[in-house]
C-alpha cells in the first residue's frame, strides 16, 4: 500500500472518531430524554429525574454532566439555601431538539408498527417444534 494511500485512511479515520463520539453522546439511551425533557425551558435535577422513567439518579448526572461539557445544557447554580440548579438548552441544542422531535413522533407513530414486525419475523424464525 503507498503511502499517500495510508494518509487518507489515517485523515478519515481521525476525522470520524469525533463525529462517532458526538453521535454517541446526543443519541445515547438518556441523552435523548433529557433533550426533550429540557426543552420546554429550565429544568431542575428532580424534574428530569422525575420525567425520564428508569434512569438512576447516577446516569442521570453522569448525562447531565457529558451533555453540559459537550455544549448542549447550561447549568446555572443560585446562591440558595439548599442551592438551586437549572438546566437549560443551549442554542445549538434547541437546534437539535428540532430533530430529535422529529425522530421521537416517528417513533411514537410506527411503534406499533415495529411491534407487529418483530412479532411476524420471531414467528417466521422460530424452530419447528
Amino acid at each position: 500500500m503507498s503511502r499517500s494511500h495510508t494518509d487518507v485512511s489515517d485523515q478519515v479515520s481521525n476525522e470520524a472518531c469525533p463525529l462517532t463520539e458526538v453521535l454517541d453522546h446526543v443519541a445515547g439511551k438518556w441523552s435523548i430524554g433529557i433533550l426533550v425533557a429540557a426543552a420546554h425551558g429550565p429544568v431542575r435535577f428532580t424534574e428530569l429525574e422525575r420525567a425520564i422513567t428508569g434512569i438512576s439518579r447516577r446516569m442521570l448526572t453522569l448525562n447531565l454532566r457529558k451533555l453540559e461539557r459537550d455544549g448542549l445544557l447550561i447549568r446555572t447554580v443560585y446562591p440558595t439555601v439548599p442551592p438551586k440548579v437549572e438546566y437549560s438548552l443551549t442554542p445549538m441544542a434547541r437546534e437539535l431538539h428540532a430533530t430529535l422531535a422529529g425522530l421521537v413522533g416517528w417513533a411514537e407513530r410506527h411503534r406499533a408498527d415495529i411491534t407487529a414486525a418483530r412479532a411476524t419475523y420471531d414467528t417466521a424464525t422460530a424452530p419447528a417444534p
